[in-house]
């Protein structure tokens, strides 16, 4: 009796949320699943596989050193995945954060550029807690140094862009400019992993995995937003 009443007063809460929460939890879930699986997987070796013959089919047969299609193309690759380190997330960071001070916008100004630090924090104790070495099957196109698995460019680009443009999105007045934020996140995080693959630095298991625990913070972050940070400018003195 008392589980059915507690069942059907959950039932009666899921009817009263809003869809687009109902959608950013099961994103939510989806992403720590997913994340949580894929680490068991590569942790267990099952991937390896899969990783490798990928690398292998963006590298020129019989060439490894050289990636598929034009030259032109690596050159645009790389300068792809600089937007995913550090150097242009930190400064895109302080700008926002600055930009909202600036709006009187303080709490979210606020809880915006802790999100951000948090979710750094929480990739590179997963790449210690993981420990997947760097692929060694092609020669990497830029240098790396740190561990793998997750990658922390698609990671932290998640976790940044995400973050930034589902907390803007709140400051704006119509859906047309939120949706355009988001969707530039969106685009932003896609394109700044993929990048890592083609350059040979990451596993498309490591940028899949950057990509769910990205998102999964972002989503999360921002459903507290919603429920308790207010986007409005404070009143001036």
């Amino acid at each position: 009796m008392l589980q059915s009443k507690v069942t059907r007063s959950f039932l009666e809460r899921l009817r009263g949320l809003e869809p687009v929460t109902l959608i950013s939890f099961a994103i939510l879930a989806g992403g720590l699943f997913l994340f949580a699986n894929l680490a068991g997987e590569v942790m267990e070796g099952d991937t390896h596989a899969f990783d490798e013959t990928l690398l292998l089919l963006l590298r020129q047969a019989g060439n490894p050193g050289e990636t598929i299609g034009p030259p032109w193309v690596s050159h645009a690759v790389k300068d792809i995945t600089a937007l995913g380190g550090v150097t242009v997330l930190s400064l895109m960071t302080a700008i926002t954060t600055a930009y909202l001070l600036l709006s009187r916008r303080f709490s979210i100004a606020v809880f915006t550029l802790c999100s951000i630090l948090g979710g750094w924090m929480v990739s590179s104790i997963l790449k210690i807690a993981i420990a997947r070495p760097r692929p060694d099957i092609v020669p990497h196109l830029v240098d790396v140094s740190d561990l793998s698995f997750p990658s922390g460019h698609a990671m932290l680009s998640a976790v940044t862009y995400l973050t930034l443009g589902a907390l803007l999105s709140r400051t704006q007045k119509t859906p047309a400019a939120r949706f355009f934020m988001i969707g530039t996140a969106l685009f932003l995080t896609l394109i700044i992993g993929m990048s890592r693959i083609f350059l040979g630095v990451h596993y498309p298991t490591d940028v899949l995995g950057g990509w769910c625990a990205g998102a999964a913070w972002a989503v999360g972050c921002w459903l507290v937003a919603r429920r308790y940070i207010s986007a409005k400018p404070e009143p001036e003195a």
